[in-house]
């Protein structure tokens, strides 16, 4: 009888970014099939920060081979899990999901016996709903399904034309808008469940800081300004609205934020937004444009379905804070 490999979960902070990357490039082929998406921006970054052995996480080795691995990131006292991936053992005893419920496992218990953290949120966007959700709420984590939409760019989804009320004026965005947005990205989510799935909406200062990582950074593709869209009241200069869209693949672009200001809300603004957005994509030869939506948030999902978004994969937003029961009751909201 044949026996099985060995895999033991060690320290991500003891291995370097080289013994990391044949691991990493079968999980960008696993995004690029199963999301459309090019992870290659992001998988640079962790390299980076795996070089500087500073990235909190765990491996699973099976003999000299890493075949998976979990990392997280700190914010103050929060965490955010940031990935967990994994090819499984070569003798498939222990398979891929099998070893990212270990892997997930130190790491929750490690951040939750860490008294300086006090939140830990997730959203592993590749992982299929429910894969991983046992594990999660066995340590009293709320979960969360969201959706993986996606649009053809065709002239009946992204009209040319597009006319707003009169008194607002539709532009793409501009270095200045960061503060704006900031603002208008608060006051939309207020009360609204995403806030609580994603707290840097609670405040200016998180939405900034949101802002920066979309804007700054590839965590979300590389942003595409000239796809983004603002509305602006012209008598005010107060933003009425805001979407973002970044480049995931060379034909496909994602929308990564898009929210109007409450009191211009129900006028058909937020699929103007989109809409402009698809059509300046498809000007510039994109194919596909996709997005996320959390399942509850019922108008949205309604909305990006009347315009031809179509759902491709569900996962798993989860959260933890420290003293709140993982069954709290929903909050009801609409960025829209």
């Amino acid at each position: 009888m044949t026996q099985a490999v060995q895999v033991d979960i060690l320290d991500l902070r003891h291995f370097s970014a080289s013994s990391l990357k044949p691991l990493l490039d079968v999980e960008n082929q696993a995004w690029s099939q199963r999301l459309r998406w090019n992870y290659r921006t992001s998988i640079d970054l962790i390299l980076q920060y795996l070089d500087s052995r500073v990235l909190p996480g765990f491996v699973a080795v099976e003999g000299t081979r890493v075949i998976g691995y979990v990392f997280c990131v700190y914010e103050d006292s929060k965490a955010v899990i940031g990935d967990v991936f994994s090819t499984g053992s070569s003798d498939g005893r222990l398979p891929a999901q099998e070893i990212e419920r270990q892997l997930l496992e130190q790491l929750i218990q490690m951040l939750q016996n860490s008294p300086g953290t006090e939140r830990i949120e997730s959203q592993l966007l590749l992982h299929p709903s429910g894969r991983l959700a046992q594990v999660f709420r066995a340590h009293d984590f709320q979960v969360y399904q969201r959706d993986f939409m996606e649009m053809k760019l065709t002239a009946a989804t992204a009209p040319a034309g597009i006319t707003v009320p009169v008194g607002l004026r539709m532009r793409s965005w501009a270095e200045e808008d960061f503060t704006p947005a900031a603002h208008l990205i608060s006051e939309a989510y207020a009360g609204h469940l995403d806030s609580r799935i994603n707290d840097q909406y609670q405040t200016i200062p998180g939405s900034l800081r949101f802002l920066h990582n979309i804007v700054r950074f590839p965590g979300c593709g590389l942003f595409d300004a000239a796809a983004s869209r603002v509305l602006v009241s012209e008598s005010t200069g107060e933003m009425a609205g805001v979407l973002l869209c970044s480049r995931v693949q060379e034909k496909i672009g994602h929308v990564t934020q898009v929210c109007m200001a409450p009191r211009w809300r129900r006028r058909g603004l937020a699929a103007s937004l989109l809409q402009d957005c698809a059509h300046d994509l498809r000007k510039r030869g994109f194919e596909l444009l996709t997005l996320t939506v959390t399942q509850a948030n019922h108008n949205a999902v309604r909305l990006y379905e009347r315009l031809g978004f179509t759902r491709l994969h569900s996962f798993d937003a989860v959260l933890w804070v420290r003293g709140l029961s993982a069954y709290g009751g929903s909050v009801p909201g609409t960025g829209f």
